[in-house]
């Protein structure tokens, strides 16, 4: 357990100091954030992703401190991998285990980056409705995704343990994520809006805070004649956490698909919402043209919601976490070609 903490504690650590230089030192003035710094940044965190997969299937005993057979066993057990272990030879076990690891990591890490480009549509409406400045775009989805880091944490952790007590709840998930996506597809085509006035959160902020009625640079709060204030950027702040707060409802069960390792799914999840804001930029003014990918997304949700029903018989018949990630990469790519190939009529 003490190898799990320490390895668990140096990946915050670099995720704490990533940002910390993401903040202070690229992001010292708010500006809007170019197209050419996005795919900067963009390609950096897809670095650090590729690169945590490669000290998975290189060093990835050292997540659970696994030295001998009987400890690599435990661990496989009890995080129900689907692998064949060869108990007269430990090193060709451990090598099977890691690329597995490294597989489940980089799979579930491809899921949530896919999901979260819905995530994407969203903010560019909350962004709009509000009529936030664009210089201060990366200001708020900074302090959403340190928000959306804590409550990921507890939602994994969480769901960790309920699986690990109660073994049918995979059932209610992939139920879940079944309804999701055959409910995605079916509101494809409506138009999204976001209600300034009535929305869940404005009259939450409007019933316990003190609201100054115009924004104020990049201030979340401010001081009125000694009463402190919240602005409309905090509230806007608060409804992006709380739309990461519903996607995560149906990213997080998604990953357990993959994998039952608490784990790998945090850090699957982690480095895919840590790259959400470069994406963000990268795509805000293009997101429109890929008008199939909610389609992709909804078959996705579909085909792992299934997954998660049918994971004893698909475990009988072979189908591993590789079969899953190529099905997982033909769905989004036939989707984004789609959308390429048969532009949206105007």
């Amino acid at each position: 357990m003490s190898n799990e903490y320490l390895f668990f504690g140096s990946f915050l650590l670099f995720i704490v100091l990533m940002l910390a230089i993401d903040l202070g030192l690229f992001n010292k003035k708010d500006h809007k954030v170019s197209l050419k710094e996005a795919a900067i940044m963009s390609f950096i965190w897809v670095s650090f992703a590729l690169g945590f997969y490669f000290l998975l299937i290189t060093n990835g005993e050292l997540l659970h401190g696994i030295t001998d057979f009987s400890q690599l066993q435990e661990v496989t057990t009890s995080h129900l991998h689907n692998i064949r272990l060869n108990p007269n030879n430990f090193a060709e076990s451990l090598s099977i285990y890691k690329q597995n690891l490294g597989l489940e990591f980089i799979t579930g890490y491809v899921i949530e980056y896919a999901l979260s480009v819905d995530n994407i549509f969203v903010m560019v409406l909350i962004f709009s409705a509000f009529n936030v400045d664009e210089r201060y775009y990366h200001r708020v989805l900074f302090w959403g995704i340190i928000g959306a880091v804590f409550m990921r944490f507890g939602f994994i952790f969480l769901g960790s343990t309920l699986i690990n007590q109660f073994g049918w709840i995979l059932y209610i998930f992939g139920a879940f994520l079944v309804y999701t996506g055959i409910s995605m597809f079916l509101s494809r085509d409506e138009e999204e809006k976001i209600d300034t006035e009535n929305h869940k959160v404005v009259r939450f902020a409007s019933k316990y805070f003190s609201v100054y009625p115009e924004f104020v640079g990049n201030k979340f709060f401010i001081k009125v004649d000694g009463v402190k204030m919240v602005t409309p950027l905090f509230i806007v702040l608060l409804i992006v956490e709380f739309t990461d707060l519903i996607f995560a409802v149906d990213s997080i069960p998604a990953i357990f698909a993959v994998t039952k390792d608490p784990y790998i799914v945090f850090f699957s999840n982690i480095f895919a919402i840590l790259g959400l804001r470069s994406m963000f930029f990268l795509l805000v003014n293009v997101i429109h043209k890929f008008h199939y990918l909610k389609v992709g997304l909804s078959i996705l949700l579909l085909f792992i919601g299934i997954k998660m029903l049918a994971h004893h018989w698909l475990s009988m018949w072979g189908f591993t976490t590789v079969h899953s990630l190529f099905i997982i990469l033909f769905i989004l790519t036939t989707s984004i070609v789609a959308s390429l190939m048969f532009p949206k009529k105007s």
